[in-house]
């Protein structure tokens, strides 16, 4: 679509078709075969790839070597902004990377956390007036179910661990900006069983939304079983290696 107006296409495939995958691991099959015979440990999906060797030097001999193998041979661009000679664990294939133990373990890299966090503050955004249940279950539980099964594989946990507070924060923070005003405030706080001091230095606290979400007042009257209850799907709890 070009200026609001539908034009039929005159190369390319559809982002996301059965035939773009297709045509990568057909024309691409070349380029296995030629890992395969000169023994490099590769992985390959669609038009990523990593190539495994033992040392810096040999990972710019065989990087330099493949690009003229992919460039003459097959016709093809190399991405050199997207390409480098690193240890696994400073890279991302598909999402995911490595950590840097003797015996590596699959982990989430901060770089897919941050998109990942992008995507779910624009969903947060979108429930500030929703009623926080309905808000779990017709939006965020989607989303994160679908997220999860992806990432799921990782053999690491701080990650999740740290995702479900971070979520849980922002709905406290979604509900204390419902409250709007601060008798609202004191009034709720002192129904989820804080204490009336405690409950009124929290509400006449003048504070932000986002400060106050992750105060004790807050994680007293919203406990992680609050949510639990209004179904709230769990990060860590669908890790399959937990």
């Amino acid at each position: 679509m070009y200026g609001g107006v539908c034009t039929a296409r005159v190369k390319g495939t559809p982002q996301g078709g059965p035939l773009s995958p297709l045509l990568s691991n057909i024309l691409l099959n070349e380029l296995d075969m030629e890992l395969t015979r000169r023994g490099h440990n590769f992985c390959r999906y669609a038009d990523d790839s990593n190539i495994y060797v033992r040392s810096r030097r040999a990972g710019e001999r065989v990087f330099k070597s493949i690009a003229h193998f992919v460039e003459r041979k097959l016709k093809l661009k190399v991405n050199y902004k997207k390409s480098a000679v690193a240890r696994p664990w400073k890279r991302t294939f598909l999402g995911l990377s490595f950590t840097s133990h003797k015996k590596s373990r699959i982990r989430v890299p901060e770089e897919t956390l941050k998109k990942g966090r992008a995507r779910l503050k624009a969903l947060f955004r979108k429930g500030r007036g929703r009623n926080i249940g309905r808000f779990i279950k017709e939006d965020l539980n989607p989303v994160l179910i679908g997220w999860i099964n992806y990432f799921r594989i990782s053999e690491t946990k701080g990650f999740a661990e740290d995702l479900d507070g971070w979520i849980r924060r922002r709905l406290r923070a979604i509900i204390w900006r419902q409250w709007k005003r601060p008798w609202t405030r004191l009034r709720n706080l002192m129904k989820q069983g804080l204490p009336e001091k405690r409950a009124v230095m929290s509400a006449f606290n003048g504070r932000g939304a986002w400060w106050n979400s992750g105060r004790s007042h807050m994680n007293f009257a919203f406990p992680k079983k609050y949510f639990a209850n209004l179904g709230l799907v769990s990060v860590l709890d669908r890790l399959i290696c937990f």
